[in-house]
């Protein structure tokens, strides 16, 4: 497979989940820093196009399942009251992902181009962290093998 194809399923696979995306990297044996860089981009695209596409189809549904009035109350708003948009966007990319951590913040009426932002900080240190890790943990692994 050349480099190409490989930034492409690497780019492709972080699109679904970044977690998919880093790992395949290494199996591709792509550089490190390549792997960082193009998962990053994955996953901030498919927030990017959540969030986007999404507040159309959350207006309509609420509209369609609540009427007029929506009421505000239940464990996920208890959640977003305490960590709020910051926390949504460094914690969604590693516990469900960006694409569901940016429906979530469409869904509780996060303001989009501040969802985007601090989603795109938190795809960005996570896509360094589990590239960090997954490096250091091959060089760990093959220095044991030897």
């Amino acid at each position: 497979m050349d480099i190409i194809t490989s930034l492409i399923a690497v780019f492709g696979a972080s699109i679904i989940e970044l977690w998919l995306g880093v790992p395949l990297g290494f199996f591709l044996n792509l550089n490190p820093v390549l792997i960082a860089i193009i998962s990053a981009a994955g996953s901030i695209l498919s927030a990017y196009l959540v969030i986007i596409l999404g507040e159309g189809i959350r207006k309509r549904f609420i509209k369609w399942r609540y009427g007029e009035q929506l009421i505000k109350k239940g464990r996920i708003y208890d959640i977003w009251n305490k960590y709020g948009i910051i926390g949504l966007g460094l914690l969604s990319p590693l516990l469900f992902g960006a694409p569901i951590g940016a429906a979530l913040g469409i869904g509780l009426k996060a303001p989009r181009y501040r969802l985007l932002s601090w989603m795109s900080i938190g795809i960005v240190i996570w896509s360094i962290i589990l590239t960090t890790s997954g490096f250091f943990g091959l060089m760990s692994f093959q220095s044991i093998v030897k």
